[in-house]
């Protein structure tokens, strides 16, 4: 019974302990919301600064690859030989490795497939059904051989999606090992089972699509802040991994095309002598040049060679590798230019996109990198790749998208659209992580967050009207209305994320545009947050990194809004509760005596008196005159000499700047505002006056320091309010708009029925004008 009472004890405290964190001061209307972040945020050291920044003593490992890979068209199979050098950059001893195999996330033994809740509909589709028993294939890495540089085996232990590689030596700092890994496995259909990479069958013309991604054994991050990243792969939160080379053969049957990480070495070998000029001319085209075109794609399809050929990528400086491998891919590529660096884009694509990607793509990537480059550090590699694959993931230099006509050519603008914002999205994240490689695994908002606001700003530079969906402040309202217990920080471990696209993608990109438009402003954003790329370009940085880096760029202190925003869940809606109108008293007996009368007229009204007139009934004072005296005539509000003589001595007592004020007929409002919602932000007021003109009037945030709930603040105006509007510009994410007018403005609300349907990532869907004008 002690040590249960202890053990309660215990509990409280560590849960008081990290209460105490978020609430300074608990209980009170003040000293929480606006403390400084404090112990949340990881103390600075020798390897990462207070002002966030890299330390005087940063490090971080390194990996390096050469890998013969060969993909069997046939069996549908991967199997590969790497030789890893890994470089201990760290100060720590290590006797042991933690190598990556993400492939067993296919694995039917894995507790990936055991985690997940399910429940039975009324009406079950055969996927469906099959997700509950169970996809029985032979999938997951197999591991053939682990040894050292001379062939020794080496002792290692598979744990789910990590394998610990035991070192018959200790690897001391500034040290290097190098080892050798075989493996092979059975490449999974991407469009039943799920996951990133994988196959795509077309069965009208027996072809198949690659998509070979977390392909290879491949090292863990051994970090500063967390030592080895080895949390397993479940299947939202992505990848962390060190910096390195690689050099990668891939054999393929010699009619497939391959687009991939790095650069080909081998062109020459692999390409027709047609082939090879056209990329030579690519090599300064302003518009995309086919380099394998729609008829010779189509050509492949048909003939499927049984002959072999191997290309040759290498790739420098890059934390990841992946390619696409098919005989049914179009290929066209367009030089672009950055800080006058040249950089290949290129697409890849099969004929069902051609109208889409042909069109669109290759610009899309040009584009891309050169706003991201704008608003970041200039984009460092030779080569940017879009491919088409019904998809949605990122891998440095080459990245899968979605987009496909009709069967006429035809497409609906929602998928137009759509294609446009995934190539963006998925291009953007050559900078987060591929360049500022954040912990995917741990913190998505910091690669998909970063990213998807980025992605904002160049949808917005590539058309005025582009209809964004995450970014501007309104589109999150519907998610940060939803019950507190369907929602958490995004400062959420990535596995426990229940809307992960509202959490760790819009929520984040919808505080960035806030902080950028509404609280910092372009120029001191803008400037904070390229600051927080180019420190961290090619390093591993943490949320309290770039935190500490936005304020201390910007001299605007944030903690506030890193509580608000990433640390809790409270909405933002902030009422107008009253709005009193008040007017200086003039002291002058012509204007005042007046007023004064109208008020007096007003306080004497009442429901019975005015009965009682209409009534017709006579009043004793009328019906005997004896009964009224002086005051009966007596004109209390009749502007009197002395009166008149006593303002005059008044007015001439004022001063210059007095006379000034007095002469200005200024009007006072008092607002009484509420915090509902909780999460503090400025007050930005929208007042309509009686000739019709507008004025916006912003109030920052911190006007709720001293009381985070309720606050009232006076404005001198010189016209006449008719009516008072909060965040008009609807640029706070308010989840209540109903109580932002004085006097209160209702509209209806419109619904619509609709019956959902399910079809293939990235094909055409909604309405097509397009065909319809065909037709």
């Amino acid at each position: 019974m002690k040590q249960r009472i202890l053990s309660i004890l215990l509990g409280i405290l560590i849960w008081d302990a990290a209460f105490s964190q978020s609430q300074n001061n608990p209980g009170s209307n003040h000293g929480n919301k606006f403390e400084q972040l404090g112990q949340i945020l990881q103390d600075p050291n020798m390897y990462r600064s207070a002002s966030g920044a890299p330390g005087p003593h940063y490090w971080q490992q390194r990996a390096d690859y050469l890998i013969d890979v060969e993909l069997d068209d046939s069996k549908q199979r991967i199997t590969g030989n790497e030789t890893i050098t890994y470089f201990n950059n760290s100060p720590d001893p290590l006797t042991y490795l933690w190598i990556q195999l993400d492939e067993n996330q296919h694995d039917p033994n894995n507790d990936n497939n055991k985690i997940n809740s399910s429940s039975l509909k009324e009406q079950m589709n055969y996927m469906d059904l099959k997700r509950i028993i169970g996809f029985n294939e032979d999938l997951g890495v197999k591991i053939l051989k682990v040894s050292d540089e001379r062939g020794n085996a080496l002792k290692y232990v598979i744990n789910h999606t990590m394998m610990r590689i035991d070192l018959p030596s200790t690897l001391q700092p500034n040290s290097r090992i190098q080892f050798k890994i075989s493996w092979y496995y059975n490449i999974p259909n991407r469009m039943t089972v799920g996951g990133r990479g994988g196959y795509e069958y077309f069965a009208e013309d027996g072809n198949y699509l690659y998509t070979i991604t977390q392909w290879y054994p491949r090292l863990a991050v051994y970090s500063d802040f967390q030592g080895w990243q080895n949390k397993q792969f479940i299947g939202a939160g992505e990848f962390a991994l060190p910096f390195g080379n690689f050099k990668v053969n891939i054999t393929v049957p010699a009619d497939h095309v391959i687009g991939a990480t790095g650069e080909c070495q081998n062109y020459a070998q692999v390409l027709s002598s047609t082939q090879l000029s056209r990329w030579k001319s690519a090599q300064s085209a302003k518009e995309p040049v086919e380099i394998v075109n729609l008829t010779e794609a189509k050509k492949a399809m048909g003939q499927k060679s049984k002959a072999k050929k191997t290309w040759t990528y290498v790739a420098t400086n890059v934390r990841d590798f992946a390619f696409v491998a098919s005989r049914r891919l179009v290929w066209d590529a367009m030089a672009t230019y950055i800080d006058g660096k040249k950089t290949m884009a290129m697409s890849y694509y099969g004929p069902e996109a051609y109208p889409l990607y042909r069109k669109y793509s290759t610009k899309v990537v040009a584009h891309t990198l050169k706003t991201y480059s704008k608003y970041t550090v200039p984009y460092p590699y030779p080569v940017a790749i879009s491919v088409e694959a019904a998809n949605g993931m990122e891998y440095p230099m080459i990245c899968f998208n979605y987009g496909r006509a009709e069967k006429d050519g035809t497409y609906s603008e929602a998928i137009k659209y759509g294609m446009i914002g995934v190539i963006i999205h998925e291009v953007g994240h050559n900078f987060f992580p591929m360049i500022v490689n954040s912990d995917e695994r741990q913190w998505t908002w910091m690669d998909e967050g970063l990213n998807t606001f980025c992605q904002f700003l160049t949808e917005q530079e590539w058309d005025n009207n582009y209809p964004s969906q995450r970014g501007p402040a309104h589109k999150i309202v519907d998610y940060m209305k939803l019950p507190k217990d369907q929602l958490e920080p995004v400062m959420t471990n990535s596995e426990n994320i229940i809307n992960f696209g509202p959490n760790a993608y819009a929520k984040p990109a919808t505080a960035l545009n806030i902080l950028r438009e509404t609280v910092m402003g372009r120029e001191l954003f803008d400037y904070a947050f390229k600051e927080y790329a180019r420190r961290w370009k090619f390093k591993h940085p943490t949320p309290s990194d770039f935190f500490r880096t936005m304020e201390d760029a910007s001299a605007v202190d944030l903690d506030w809004f890193w509580r608000g925003w990433f640390y809790g869940i409270d909405p933002v809606d902030i009422a107008i509760d009253n709005v009193k109108h008040y007017r200086m008293n003039t002291k002058d007996p012509a204007i005042e005596n007046k007023e004064d009368k109208k008020e007096y007229e007003s306080g004497l009204y009442d429901i019975g008196r005015e009965r009682n007139r209409a009534a017709g009934i006579k009043f004793a004072i009328d019906q005997d005159t004896s009964l009224k005296d002086f005051y009966n005539k007596f004109d209390r509000f009749e502007v009197r000499a002395n009166s008149v003589e006593s303002f005059n001595d008044y007015y001439n007592s004022l001063t210059a700047e007095e006379k000034e004020l007095y002469n200005s007929k200024k009007n006072f409002y008092e607002l009484s505002f509420s915090n509902i919602g909780g999460l503090v932000m400025p007050i930005i007021i929208e007042w309509t006056y009686a000739d019709g003109s507008k004025e916006v009037e912003r109030i920052p945030a911190y006007i709720w320091r001293k009381d985070e709930n309720n606050v009232t603040r006076v404005f001198a105006k010189d016209k006449d309010v008719v009516s008072v509007k909060l965040d008009p510009y609807r640029e706070t994410a308010d989840i209540d708009e109903s109580n932002n007018s004085w006097p209160r403005q209702y509209q209806p609300s419109r619904f619509e029925l609709f019956k959902q349907k399910q079809s293939i990532r990235g094909s055409s869907e909604g309405s097509n004008p397009m065909q319809d004008a065909r037709k």
